[in-house]
This record gives C-alpha cells, sequence and structure tokens, in this order.
C-alpha cells in the first residue's frame, strides 16, 4: 500500500545514524521537505493543548476561565495556543465585558470546518475505545439514532480505504522548510480532571506533534527509520522515542527486514489504519486553507472509480451526510 506523495522518495537512500546526540535534539530546519497538506494542518493542530481547545470550542466553550477549567492548562500556556489559534484564523475574539475588559474566543469559518477531522477523531475513538461516559461518544444523528462517523467518497460513495486510494502531485507540489522542533510542556492546573472528560484515548495519540506527523508519513508508504527521518526532516533522537511510543500504543508494528545490524520497518496495524479518514480529514482541511494560490501540493485519487476525492462524512445508520446542524448532543 502507498499512499500519497511516497514515490517521491529514493528506495537507495543513505543509511543515517540512528543514535540520539545531543545535537540532534532539534530538527534541521534548513532541511526542505516534500509539500504536504496533511503536514501544514499538523504544524498547527498536532499539538495536545490545541487539540483540547478546539474541541472544547466545538462544544461551545468560549471564554478563557471556562477553557482553563475544562481543560486543566496553565494560565500561560492557554494565553499562548489562543493567541496561534487566533493568529492562524481558526478562533476570532469579540468583546463581552468593557469593565473590566473581557473577550470570547470564538470559531472562525476556517475553525468550524474543523468539523470533519473532529469527526474522524470521534469516529476513530468509538471504534477502538467506546465509553459512555464520554459525551461525544454519546453524539445522535438527525435520525435519531447512535452513529459512528463514516468517510466516503464524494463521488461513487463507496467508503474510502487507505488501499485504494491513491496520491499524486497537485499544481502547489513542491518543497518547503521542515517544521521547526518546539517544547512540549504539559503544565496543568493543580486538581483539574486533565483530559478526563475529553476523548483522552486521541489525545494520547494525537496530542503530539512529531507523532502526527510520523503517522501521516505512514499512510504516504514510509516503512524504515531513514524514511521517516528524511521526509519529515526530524532529529533521530526525536524520531526513535516517537517510533518506540507509537508502537507501544499499538498503532505500528516492528518488522525486521535486516539482521547484522537488526534493522525493523515499521508498519501500520489495524488501529493505526483505522486513522486514515482522518488523515484525509487533515489533507483536505490542510489544503482548503493553507494551500498557496497555486493548489494544494497533493491530490487523493480513489481508484475504483478514478476521481480525485474530496471525502464525504456520512451517518453509519441512516447514509445521510453529516452537518454540525444535524447532531444532537454535540
Amino acid at each position: 500500500m502507498r499512499f500519497g506523495l511516497g514515490h517521491s522518495l529514493k528506495d537507495s537512500m543513505t543509511s543515517a545514524d540512528s543514535t540520539a546526540k545531543t545535537s540532534n535534539e532539534a530538527a534541521d530546519t534548513h532541511r526542505l521537505i516534500d509539500a504536504s497538506s496533511a503536514s501544514r494542518a499538523l504544524n498547527l493542530m498536532g499539538d495536545r493543548w490545541t487539540l483540547m481547545i478546539s474541541s472544547q470550542a466545538f462544544v461551545g466553550t468560549t471564554r478563557f476561565e471556562d477553557f482553563q477549567s475544562r481543560i486543566g492548562i496553565a494560565r500561560s500556556l492557554l494565553t499562548d495556543r489562543l493567541r496561534r489559534l487566533e493568529s492562524a484564523g481558526v478562533l476570532v475574539r469579540s468583546r463581552y465585558c468593557e469593565r473590566p475588559p473581557r473577550d470570547e474566543y470564538l470559531l472562525t469559518e476556517m475553525g468550524r470546518d474543523l468539523f470533519g477531522p473532529s469527526m474522524m477523531i470521534i469516529r476513530w475513538e468509538k471504534r477502538w475505545y467506546y465509553d459512555p461516559k464520554v459525551r461525544a461518544h454519546n453524539i445522535k444523528h438527525s435520525c435519531g439514532h447512535d452513529f459512528i462517523p463514516e468517510c466516503r467518497c464524494n463521488h461513487c460513495r463507496k467508503e474510502l480505504i487507505a488501499r485504494e486510494t491513491k496520491g499524486e502531485p497537485g499544481p502547489g507540489a513542491g518543497k518547503e522548510p521542515a517544521a521547526k522542533a518546539r517544547a512540549q510542556r504539559r503544565s496543568i492546573v493543580e486538581g483539574s480532571q486533565g483530559t478526563a472528560a475529553m476523548l483522552e484515548r486521541s489525545v494520547e495519540v494525537l496530542g503530539d506533534r512529531w507523532i502526527t506527523h510520523v503517522i501521516a508519513s505512514a499512510f504516504y508508504g514510509h516503512k524504515r527509520f531513514n524514511d521517516f527521518q528524511q521526509q519529515l526532516g526530524v532529529a533521530t533522537n526525536i524520531l526513535s522515542e516517537r517510533l518506540a511510543r507509537l508502537v507501544a500504543l499499538g498503532i505500528l508494528e516492528q518488522k525486521l527486514y535486516q539482521e547484522s545490524p537488526n534493522r525493523y520497518e515499521y508498519r501500520l496495524t489495524p488501529k493505526g489504519l483505522d486513522l486514515f479518514p482522518l488523515v484525509l480529514e487533515l489533507v483536505r482541511w490542510g489544503a482548503r486553507w493553507m494551500s498557496g494560490p497555486e493548489g494544494p501540493p497533493e491530490l487523493i485519487r480513489h481508484l475504483p472509480c478514478g476521481n480525485i476525492v474530496t471525502p464525504l462524512l456520512t451517518c453509519s445508520h441512516c447514509g445521510e451526510e453529516l452537518t454540525r446542524e444535524s447532531l444532537q448532543g454535540l
């Protein structure tokens, strides 16, 4: 299986030393990597606190104190993430009190368009970690039934799976700088519930930017350490730790492909492959909101019908399209 622009990598890349070194604690920011809509989206949203803030915004949270109490996040960290989301255009500030001055944070059209990725997160959680106590696991469609969100081809309406799609260069294909490393702080407010009321399993898997980059890269056909490192421009020590974590989480599995010395491939497990609809939605969202005037860097072709696909999200019970307005209990 190969999805995306994996064909742009050569199989004969020179082997790199994967030993962690202090000098490799950050990625080489001068490295150029293949442009990717999913990577652009993840550079903004692939962070545990950003993911939790956007999830809260979707259920109607708008005020600083409410974000803080419901997520359990330090004030300084919340301020930083809200500023990032505002600067990117996902949130907009609106004054609701003049004395003292107080603002609330509202989803923009760009922010509301994260509905698709949010639905695919819920889909994955319900399939692998269903918990009736989690509010998002109990939403109903307007047909009146519980459902699991489905991701279908907008042309033939067949459910989309990785092995039946192929990525190809789009009009904006090319190279761009690798993502810069940044600190992953996990500061929380004392006594808060943290992720207890949230999609905690998804936060565990998707709330780390490099982990989500590795998952997306695996769908682009990369399996070996050097392939991931070349594609992502990530430091070897960071990559080693994230691959080990993904194996422990059951998203990737190791397969020995060489002895003396032992070298392994990292392949998506069924649980990992089931994240494919989320990757598709990240590609769609990134292509819509983060492409330049030349257009998106990649296109996804659905092999059974031959069309370039835009995901269509549907209810598993009635088959009708999902919209934010069609959901009950969100």
